[in-house]
């Protein structure tokens, strides 16, 4: 990001909502006219090292601080529904400002993907007729979110003039839609005893219970149920597992992760572990081994999914960007495509990349020119059943968010991700990601494509499907710490 940005008050009014418009209790205002950009900022003052806490005083520097909002302190749920409801008082009362607002209106978060998952996850929940497309400051270790829509992999500066130039550039950014993906997880629960599949603190703030049966509901349903969503992409196997390593690390010794350079310099030493996985790991921990994977590319037909043996994590990818803006499905050649039935890896196209890796050896090839893992398949629905007995555990991780899954004895566990709507981001002249609609880019549709292909079948509707991840629910539990976001 260019950092010299020539910027005065004038400019700055392009992004300034006024006070009667973010609290309700403030007298009206006599505005001439609505702002070309408003914006709500959310930072995760905790992420970057401190980075976010200085990004946080330069934008409440710049514009009306009750627009710019901590997320250490208050959730988006709250802001956003305390704003929308404001909004339409005023509308009712013929607030032609409000209505241009509304329609306007563009959201910045600040952070990394799991902060930024947390906002796009209520934003979808709202279902508001037009919701506000969102940028994305990178300042966390991944920064897929951010770097797949050409806003870059690293924090592009706390200083105002920094902050202008990224304004700048949210001003002039596209609209552009993303699918996003429901994830489905359930397992049996016991006919005695206890057992908490996924321990409190290992939960992640994407994935949460839906329904947990008590004793006296056995009969009824036996079943325990977590559900959340993705946009970028769910992986299991030995990625997840280095991810973890480097997100319990961080835990324990949060003091040493204050930076983001070191931060991604440090992950890259834990995931160094992989390249030696053939030799301390066993064959069991192949996906191949420990799970039956079905997908479904048309309504209703189930079809089993060949994993090639030695295949030691899957990776399904909505983004062209994997572990700091590596790209696993890579451009198939006209042949392959023809061949096998592939399309372009669009991002709003209801189709999932799914892509496997042997281990860090096989993921050295993304360092090459047209290098990608190995192609499995494309995909509306997938769904993983992990086998009874052939490992005690495995990890899992969505968006940058990984934990380490229970796998019971004598139970399965079953996964499944489907597609469930999509949302609305904001794109640079740099963006990598393709869209269908994209006059620039070549559709894959023909004149039968129809959208039946993403509705839900008879075994998934009803209250799991109502919500993406619940407004009212899809927040950081109390007790977990923000700054643990990737």
């Amino acid at each position: 990001m260019a950092t010299n940005f020539q910027y005065d008050s004038e400019f700055l009014k392009n992004f300034l909502i006024p006070n009667y418009i973010l609290r309700a209790e403030a007298e009206v205002e006599s505005v001439p006219c609505a702002p070309n950009c408003p914006i709500l900022v959310f930072v995760n003052s905790r992420s970057g090292g401190q980075l976010g806490g200085s990004l946080l005083s330069t934008y409440r520097s710049l514009l009306n601080e009750k627009q710019v909002f901590d997320l250490g302190e208050e959730a988006p749920d709250a802001v956003l529904r305390r704003f929308f409801l404001n909004l339409e008082k005023l509308k009712l009362n013929g607030d032609e400002v409000a209505v241009d607002i509304q329609k306007k209106l563009r959201l910045i978060v600040a952070g990394g993907d799991g902060t930024a998952g947390w906002l796009l996850g209520v934003v979808c929940d709202l279902k508001l007729s037009h919701p506000p497309p969102i940028a994305t400051v990178p300042l966390g270790t991944g920064n897929n979110l951010p770097f797949a829509f050409g806003w870059g992999k690293k924090n592009p500066g706390t200083d105002p003039n920094s902050v202008v130039s990224f304004l700048n550039q949210v001003l002039k950014a596209r609209e552009m839609k993303i699918d996003n993906w429901h994830f489905l997880m359930r397992m049996r629960a016991p006919t005695e005893g206890s057992y908490d599949p996924i321990a409190p603190l290992e939960l992640p703030h994407s994935l949460h219970a839906f329904h947990r049966v008590t004793e006296g509901e056995h009969n009824v349903e036996g079943c325990l149920t977590f559900r959340g969503g993705f946009w970028n992409y769910f992986s299991m196997g030995m990625d997840a597992q280095v991810s973890y390593a480097f997100h319990s690390e961080r835990k324990l010794h949060p003091e040493k992760f204050k930076n983001q350079l070191v931060n991604q310099s440090t992950y890259a030493k834990i995931g160094s572990t992989w390249f030696f996985a053939p030799l301390f790991h066993p064959s069991s921990m192949n996906v191949s081994q420990m799970a039956k994977v079905e997908i479904m590319k048309c309504h209703g037909d189930w079809k089993t999914l060949h994993i090639p043996h030695g295949i030691r994590s899957v990776v399904c990818l909505n983004l062209p960007s994997f572990s700091g803006g590596f790209n696993p499905w890579g451009t198939p050649n006209n042949r392959k495509q023809r061949d096998r039935d592939l399309t372009p890896p669009y991002v709003d196209d209801g189709l999932l990349e799914v892509v496997g890796f042997r281990d860090a050896w096989h993921g050295l090839v993304l360092l090459a020119p047209k290098g990608h893992g190995t192609r499995l398949a494309q995909a509306h629905r997938i769904r993983f059943e992990f086998q009874k007995g052939v490992a005690d555990h495995t990890y899992m991780r969505i968006d940058g968010e990984p934990w380490k899954q229970p796998l019971p004895a004598n139970e399965s566990v079953v996964v499944e991700i489907s597609h469930l709507g999509q949302v609305n981001m904001l794109a640079t002249s740099n963006c990598r990601s393709q869209s269908v609609n994209d006059p620039s880019t070549p559709s894959r549709y023909g004149e039968d494509s129809d959208e039946e292909d993403f509705e839900e079948d008879s075994t998934q509707s009803g209250e799991e499907f109502r919500k993406f991840g619940a407004a009212d629910t899809f927040k950081i539990p109390d007790e977990i710490d923000i700054s643990h976001l990737s």
